[in-house]
């Protein structure tokens, strides 16, 4: 029968173009999301990619819905409840259309039904869909109003119990929803929505409501409050684990801004200065250092160096291992012995992690730097204005073997030399990941470095130059200029 929500005023069915193109535009939106969930990465260890994948599901069963909608409208306001294989299916399938994976099902046109409950005769009519949503067989009829709480949760059936009252003596409209136990065992959620139905006298004859089953909606609505709570709660272990990573790396770095100046007991004093260039993605906090400590017996060391990895873990190794190459330098320990203790205690540690490293010790009045690197880029040598990459002796990345040997290298450094100590994380940018390329950017500075008035103007210039574009790593450089 017609809905009584029309009796006021006469039917006025839609234009068959105008509810044509609400189905062309569903089927195009549908089609559309279904190829952004297709084409999502689906990575079940990673909350955001969940958290998308529930949005696109959630939208995707809503589409769904409106499809058959349109299709239901297109068909004509029913009497008696057509059934899946009618026109309105026909219409739910032509919306679907194109859409690859997709077909007409019986659950999307049974999702809504219909009942009209008379006070006077006590008759009940329900569509055929409402039938399917119960699971209840056509044969055994449809149920009373005073039936209906028989199927319905316990918790929920004060609230059917008000929903009715309301409208029945208060001529409340019905807005509302409940869980039903299905004749098969299955649980569904249903959104009933209805009116009162007045006779001459505005009594309540009947009562009109249309029944939604929302299971699969409210299913989908559940999963996007998950994985967006799931989400929420990553961002913030991420957040709180950067913040630590910043606040170790802060407390481990050198706590020296601007040039620092020492080995002033030889003819060719240092001139030290530093920086460290973040990556690009701000939580990419990785192992990188560089570090200068005057010695005991007069002697500076200098050092930078990278260990593989990000966030606490990397800046806590890096922490560990900066703290014992110190306190060996301290100690008198030689630039190779020291990498090799260095690799024993990296290989040995319970967080396993490769490193590359340089060490170097100058001896201001012999004015020579001895050094030794573990896969690390060798030093770049400045003098009067031109520069070259020193030969470097041999040692393997600390923590990849066993017991290894690190070799060695002697340079004499005369007063106006410069050095240019970096992490390979400086050379190789974003779009420029070749390292060779990166080192003749960096030689090819010789003229702005030597005009320049001091260390840490030389490291503004290096940052000038590799620290504008988008970076893919982290990096330390370390300028060092031998006094005249």
């Amino acid at each position: 029968m017609p809905s009584p929500l029309f009796a006021d005023r006469p039917a006025q069915p839609p234009e068959s173009g105008a509810v044509d193109a609400l189905i062309s535009q569903a089927r195009r939106l549908r089609g559309e999301v279904d190829a952004v969930r297709r084409d999502s990465v689906a990575d079940e260890d990673d909350p955001h990619q969940r958290w998308q994948r529930a949005l696109c599901d959630l939208a995707v069963h809503q589409l769904d819905d409106l499809g058959a909608h349109f299709g239901q409208l297109k068909a004509g306001l029913p009497g008696p409840a057509p059934a899946p294989s009618d026109t309105a299916a026909a219409y739910a399938e032509a919306a679907l259309e194109g859409v690859p994976g997709q077909r007409i099902t019986g659950s999307l046109l049974s999702r809504v039904g219909s009942a009209e409950w008379d006070l006077l005769t006590d008759d009940a009519h329900w569509s055929e869909e409402l039938f399917q949503i119960f699971g209840r067989p056509r044969e055994n009829g449809p149920m009373s109003l005073d039936e209906l709480p028989s199927m319905v949760f316990a918790e929920d059936q004060p609230l059917l119990q008000a929903l009715v009252t309301d409208c029945l003596i208060d001529g409340k409209p019905i807005d509302g929803e409940f869980r039903i136990v299905r004749t098969d065992g299955r649980v569904r959620t249903v959104h009933m929505t209805g009116e009162p139905v007045l006779d001459a006298d505005g009594c309540t004859a009947s009562m009109w409501a249309v029944l939604r089953d929302v299971s699969e909606l409210r299913r989908s609505e559940r999963a996007v409050r998950e994985t967006r709570d799931s989400f929420q709660r990553h961002q913030h272990i991420e957040h709180t684990e950067r913040r630590v990573a910043v606040e170790l790396q802060e407390a481990v770095l050198p706590p020296w801004r601007g040039s620092l100046r020492f080995a002033h007991d030889g003819p060719a004093p240092l001139d030290v200065a530093g920086h460290y260039l973040p990556a690009a993605t701000p939580g990419l906090i990785g192992g990188d250092w560089y570090d200068a400590l005057a010695l005991p017996d007069g002697d500076a060391l200098l050092t930078v160096g990278d260990l593989t990895g990000h966030g606490v873990a990397a800046t806590s190794s890096m922490a560990m291992l900066l703290g014992a190459l110190r306190g060996m330098a301290v100690a008198g320990i030689r630039p190779g012995a020291l990498m090799g203790h260095l690799n024993q205690l990296l290989d040995s540690s319970v967080q396993p992690a490769l490193g590359s490293a340089m060490c170097c010790r100058y001896d201001p009045a012999a004015q020579v730097l001895t050094w030794s690197q573990a896969g690390h880029p060798a030093p770049l040598l400045f003098r009067d204005g031109a520069g070259r990459a020193l030969g470097r002796p041999e040692g393997v990345l600390l923590g990849a073997t066993t017991s290894a040997a690190y070799e060695e290298a002697e340079t004499r450094l005369f007063p106006g030399d410069l050095l240019l100590l970096h992490t390979d994380g400086l050379t190789r940018t974003a779009g420029r990941p070749d390292d060779v390329a990166g080192t003749e950017r960096l030689l090819g500075l010789g003229g702005r470095l030597a005009a320049a008035r001091d260390a840490q103007e030389c490291v503004r210039a290096v940052v000038e130059e590799f620290g504008e574009g988008p970076r893919e790593d982290d990096a330390c450089v370390m300028v060092v200029r031998v006094g005249r």
